[in-house]
């Protein structure tokens, strides 16, 4: 495949290594037209021997290969999809635990709400402004998606700013069925990713937004908040381009989405928090903050293990491919950060207050998972070990810092957990990846993202941090310019957002005194979470707020 075939359709996350060998494809293709032949039945092995056996040329066995593995991809892409979509219930049991029961439906119900919202915003619109230029071709580990559905909207070349093509479905096509389901297995991975982004905000502004408000937000995110970086980065703009741009390393990698999905989803949550203001009796007449306790820590727990369980969707099918064992190192990855950013977290936190307590153990173990997500395939697993040992510390501070030092309250530790681990996971690409991943990723001498610019001896490098040479230094460089983009023009847009929002909202965007103070379940959604509880818990607040 040509370098410029390569760009001109945008490939931004080809899968991983040097292109696979027909040799390769030839063998897969043999067995699999073997087996075809034995399923077949006697017929063919009842001849005489003198009657010459039918034999398949190369192109029909190469062709047989493509399909076998293009059918077994899609079905990993579906299948991580899935996985992807059910954290939705993980994320609304955390949050929903670590909120009080007098707002537990309201809260509940925002979490099930943005899988919609966000779903039809990113229908409509968002997938054609991030993805509209995209395509996917690389033989032997690709699965169909051969052609793009539109092309630039803003920008050209190198330097994409938004994409067109295939709104509201518009890729769909009865006369293609093999892209059409390629276009839509796609699809649903990315809503599924988009729909995380959503939801983080709804923990740090929890107990205290409208309910009509959240909707708004929920449909925004979809159609445009998410594409926007997305487009820039995964869907092949300006800031995946900078390998070829500026020659800073392979352009901006992120792996799963450190940056793309938690870190913009973090940098929303804080917008959003800042905007909403504390929750009533958070913070005392002293400015101290107080605990206000989550009412089922088991609910929470449960959840944080539901997420660990849909982050391997979320890590491991980002390879696009079943057919690419990177597939166990990132899986393996995953898992050794995720569980030593707990085990730090635990013994952190028992040092800092005396007691393992179990709200920053999951917040530990979702920090180790959000900080190895950009990194996964890159990294070493001693390195996604340090880097979950990292992240355990780093979340608890990081929620300390935001609580006592600014003074934002954020009753899940949303900003810290997605947006402060999201940044440095993608930092750690630039320092620690190590360049044993994405050699001619895209094809001979065609590096991560398309980049042309990083080639050795003829072989496209692999994506390469700081600590391990090469264009490390460049890579770097990209990483860097993707976390200044996230916390100055995606947080400027997230606050803008909440800002006019606030101001066009007939008593603004957080719920009144009274209802916030009684619970949001029966004053916003009509009903209790727990009725036969009902004069138990609710208009609980502290006596000198």
């Amino acid at each position: 495949m040509s370098s410029d075939s390569i760009i001109n359709t945008t490939i931004t996350a080809p899968t991983r290594r040097r292109i696979p060998l027909n040799a390769k494809r030839l063998a897969v293709g043999a067995v699999v037209g073997a087996g075809t032949l034995l399923a077949l039945g006697g017929n063919a092995f009842a001849q005489t021997l003198t009657e010459e056996a039918p034999v398949a040329d190369l192109e029909t066995v190469a062709k047989t290969a493509d399909h076998a593995i293009q059918s077994g991809n899609l079905l990993w892409i579906v299948i991580g999809a899935a996985m992807v979509i059910f954290m939705q219930a993980g994320f609304a049991l955390v949050e929903t635990g670590f909120c009080r029961a007098k707002h537990a439906a309201h809260v509940v119900s925002t979490n099930l709400a943005i899988f919609f919202l966000g779903f039809v915003g990113f229908f409509l619109v968002g997938w054609s402004f991030m993805f509209g230029g995209y395509s996917y071709l690389l033989p032997g580990y690709d699965y169909g998606l051969n052609q793009a559905a539109g092309g630039a909207l803003i920008g050209s070349g190198d330097w994409v700013f938004l994409w067109q093509g295939g709104w509201a479905g518009t890729w769909f096509d009865g006369g293609n069925l093999a892209y059409s389901g390629a276009a839509g297995a796609f699809f649903l991975y990315m809503v599924a990713f988009m729909d995380t982004t959503a939801t983080i905000p709804t923990g740090s502004m929890a107990e205290r937004w409208k309910f009509k408000s959240f909707v708004i937000w929920g449909l925004f995110c979809g159609a445009i908040y998410y594409p926007l970086f997305g487009a820039w980065t995964w869907g092949g703009g300006w800031l995946a381009k900078l390998g070829n741009s500026l020659n800073w390393g392979n352009g901006y990698v992120d792996f799963a989405g450190s940056g793309v999905v938690h870190a913009a989803g973090g940098v929303a949550a804080l917008a959003g928090a800042i905007v909403l203001g504390p929750r009533i009796g958070k913070f005392g007449k002293d400015g101290k903050p107080r605990a206000l306790p989550g009412h089922h820590i088991p609910m929470a727990l449960l959840g944080t293990f539901i997420l660990l369980f849909g982050w391997f969707g979320f890590n491991a099918a980002s390879t696009f491919a079943s057919s690419d064992p990177q597939i166990g190192v990132v899986a393996v990855n995953t898992a050794l950060s995720g569980a030593f950013g707990g085990f730090m977290a635990m013994l952190w936190i028992w040092k800092r207050t005396g007691k393992p307590d179990p709200a920053m153990m999951a917040n530990g173990l979702l920090a180790g998972l959000v900080i190895i997500t950009a990194p996964c395939a890159f990294v070493d697993p001693w390195v996604a070990a340090l880097l979950g040992l990292f992240a355990g510390v780093v979340v608890i501070e990081a929620v300390f810092f935001i609580e006592r030092k600014m003074k934002i309250d954020d009753p899940v530790g949303a900003i810290a957990v997605h947006g402060v681990c999201g940044t440095l996971g993608v930092i750690a690409v630039g320092l620690l990846a190590n360049g044993k991943y994405g050699l001619d990723a895209g094809g001979a001498g065609i590096g991560w993202n398309g980049t042309t610019t990083s080639v050795t001896d003829g072989v496209a490098d692999g994506v390469t941090g700081l600590f391990y040479g090469g264009n490390g230094a460049g890579q770097l460089l990209a990483q860097l310019a993707g976390v200044v983009v996230l916390w100055t023009l995606i947080l400027g847009v997230a606050f803008a957002f909440f800002k006019i929002q606030n101001a066009l909202t007939k008593g603004g965007i957080r719920s009144g005194a009274e209802e916030e103070v009684a619970g949001l379940d029966m004053a916003e959604m009509g009903v209790f979470a727990y009725p036969e509880f009902s004069g138990t818990h609710e208009g609980l607040v502290s006596s000198d707020a």
